[in-house]
């Protein structure tokens, strides 16, 4: 039933929707019809202002009539319509050139409404039309440029670049006053202007010095540098960068902030100075922001010849280094300070500051292969400082007055003069020790700020760790130079020690005059170097126990040699050896005002090394018979299952050849079995006891040596 009574209103709502549609159509193809007519009319007359207008209007309406080309009257409008804007194109390129030839003498017309209106027409024509009127206009613009500075012209080489560029400025100046009004301001006229000077300059500059390569010297390539990249820096002031197209020119990417690339947390007084040279050599990076998108648009040209720049770094370091090495010797070695630790060379943050400078003033010229030919130099230099200014200035370990080295005096004969360090020639390799540190430090920094400046692809190219490997060497010799030289000073005390009578001492009482000799040394030198190395604390910790790890083995080597020992000449040396013990463990602090607690390294080193020597002193007191208790008692207390070591043993109580031989054969016999699969690692399980062991034998060494007392 609602089927029936609707039937007829839908009809109508159909007929209704048609009519609608068809007058919509034929209002449309009226509208199309009068458009076309008056298009061509137009077109005829260069009405260019209404054009515009009507042209955007009748491809819009066009749109409309897509579905219908196959109607021969509509393709025949559609037709029409394209042929009139094919006629309006050529016909504006034509007004262009007339206006702007680009050959003849005919000078350029001046800015005229018809030609703005025809802007704004080929807005809606083509885009190649548009490109050929700002490719023609920008050609015609800068022909003057490429007659004024022709490569046989005397301004168009570097050193009268500033004229290029003051040319450019004053051209865009005469555009905006001129012509500003009659482009659109949304095709960037000005600025296709400048990215088009910019392209040809870089060209014209590639092709004159390649002809001239010869004339370029490094201040000239710097000065046309430097001016090109502040006129870089002032496009990106007036542009946006806009019209670069993505071939064009790569967009820098934006660098981190800015941290301290060196010496920002080195302590002493020449940190003030190194902050000062550094703003100063930041100076020259002010004009480039860091999102330049013109950076490189003409500088790229100079990239082919940085290697006039890097030579010539290649030179002044060189003459840097030269200048070190003659101011070293000229002044001398550094003053004594004690007070204030040892004091870094200057001349090592002069060398990091010039590093820095030529860094940031690379950067600017090329993140590419230049920055990798100066790491090359770097990494030069800083090999030749470590070995000629600082392995090339620490002592020999030769004394000047009696020629003797260190490893003859070894040999010296008890109450000979030692060789020793003067306190300046201490002070020196603490000095250059801490100058050392600085630059491994400094070298590590160096390293990351240069791959931060670099190309992402040449980052893995940066590798400085040699250099760092150099430094650490020349602190690991000066350090060796240290404990050789108060090993040195203690080798008579010790070479005393073994040739004294030792089984004919009657008495126990104070320390021996070897062991007030030692400690003399060791309180001599020790405070001197602690105080000189205060501002690098962990290497003074090296030396402590470099000291101990040669002294301690030195030290038992000559207990084997005093031989024979009696009862009492064993008690002295237990006393003795208990002395030495306690002033080692406190030998990183000794002659100190602020006691600080050694380090747990060292203090195991001393306890470990100095609990073996009492030890050993103790197997020597205690009786020989019967044969297998002492036998028992050596292996429980030394648990070394070497025959050597047991053979010194022997030696040092006075045994006889037969009793030794009966003793040893007990010994091989009494030795604990090793563990299946582990035979050649039994001793030295057995040579490694335990903490538990060592509190026990030393609480028992602390009784011994009270009862003796």
């Amino acid at each position: 039933m609602v089927k029936d009574i609707t039937r007829d209103i839908k009809q109508l709502d159909h007929a209704k929707r048609h009519l609608t549609t068809s007058i919509t159509t034929l209002n449309h193809l009226h509208m199309l019809a009068g458009g076309v007519d008056s298009l061509e009319a137009m077109t005829r007359r260069r009405q260019y202002g209404e054009v515009a207008n009507l042209l955007q209007g009748v491809v819009n309406v066009l749109e409309h009539f897509n579905k219908y080309m196959g109607i021969p009257q509509i393709r025949q409008l559609s037709e029409r319509v394209k042929a009139a804007q094919n006629e309006l194109g050529q016909q504006i390129l034509a007004d262009f050139e007339e206006a702007f030839p680009s050959q003849g003498t005919k000078r350029p017309g001046g800015p005229s409404n018809v030609l703005r209106d025809a802007c704004l027409v080929a807005n809606v024509l083509d885009p190649r039309i548009k490109q050929e009127i700002i490719k023609k206009f920008i050609k015609q613009h800068l022909s003057e440029y490429l007659v004024l500075f022709q490569e046989n012209q005397d301004v168009a080489w570097l050193d009268k670049i500033d004229r290029r560029y003051a040319w450019i400025k004053r051209q865009l100046v005469d555009y905006e006053e001129k012509y500003g009004r009659m482009f659109p301001q949304e095709w960037c006229m000005t600025e296709r202007i400048a990215v088009e000077f910019c392209h040809v300059t870089r060209t014209e500059l590639s092709k004159i010095m390649r002809t001239r390569a010869k004339e370029i010297e490094v201040k000239l390539l710097l000065f046309a540098i430097q001016r090109t990249t502040n006129f870089e820096g002032l496009l990106a002031k007036r542009f946006s960068g806009c019209t670069l197209g993505d071939g064009t020119v790569k967009k820098p990417e934006v660098p981190p902030p800015s941290t301290n690339p060196f010496l920002e947390d080195e302590a002493g007084t020449e940190t003030d100075e190194i902050v000062i040279e550094k703003s100063d050599a930041e100076k020259p990076k002010k004009p480039k922001a860091p999102d330049n998108p013109f950076h490189g648009i003409v500088s790229k040209c100079f990239e082919p010849h940085l290697y006039v720049y890097i030579e010539s770094q290649d030179k002044n370091l060189s003459e840097l280094i030269d200048r070190f090495v003659a101011d070293f010797k000229a002044q001398g070695p550094p003053k004594p300070n004690v007070d204030e630790g040892g004091a870094v060379l200057p001349s090592c943050a002069d060398l990091f500051v010039y590093y820095k400078k030529c860094m940031v003033q690379c950067s600017q010229l090329s993140t590419g292969e230049p920055m990798i030919a100066l790491t090359t130099i770097f990494q030069k230099y800083l090999r030749e400082y470590a070995w000629k200014i600082l392995s090339g200035n620490l002592p020999k370990t030769t004394s000047s007055s009696s020629g003797l080295t260190i490893t003859s005096l070894l040999k010296e004969k008890e109450g000979s003069e030692v060789a020793k360090f003067t306190l300046e020639e201490l002070c020196l390799i603490c000095s250059i020790l801490s100058t050392a540190e600085y630059c491994l430090a400094t070298t590590q920094q160096l390293e990351e700020k240069l791959k931060e400046k670099v190309d992402a692809s040449l980052v893995e190219r940066i590798n400085l760790t040699g250099e760092t490997d150099t430094f650490s060497i020349v602190i690991s010799n000066s350090i060796q130079l240290l404990v050789q030289d108060l090993d040195a000073a203690c080798d008579p005390a010790l070479t005393a020690m073994s040739k004294m009578q030792w089984q004919n001492v009657e008495h126990v009482g104070d320390q021996s005059p070897y062991v007030t000799s030692v400690i003399l040394h060791i309180k001599q030198n020790v405070p001197i170097i602690r105080d000189n190395l205060a501002s690098t604390r962990k290497y003074f910790t090296q030396f402590c126990i470099k000291f101990a790890n040669s002294f301690i083995p030195k030290f038992i080597n000559h207990l084997f040699k005093c031989k024979p020992i009696s009862m009492v000449g064993a008690e002295q040396l237990l006393l003795d050896t208990h002395s030495l013990k306690m002033v080692l463990l406190d030998l990183p602090s000794i002659g100190s005002q602020v006691v600080r607690k050694a380090p747990a390294s060292y203090t195991r080193i001393v306890v470990k090394g100095m609990t073996r020597a009492e030890m050993i002193l103790k197997v020597v007191m205690a009786p020989h018979e019967p044969p297998v208790v002492f036998v028992d008692n050596y292996i429980k207390l030394l648990a070394d299952c070497s025959t050597d070591t047991f053979q010194k043993i022997l030696d040092m109580k006075g045994l006889k050849r037969s009793e030794q031989s009966s003793m040893l054969d007990l010994f091989r016999q009494r030795l604990p079995a090793p563990p299946s699969g582990a035979e050649s690692t039994g001793s030295l399980s057995l040579s490694t006891p335990t903490p538990e062991q060592e509190s026990s034998r030393i609480r028992k060494l602390e009784k011994l040596i009270k009862k003796r007392l």
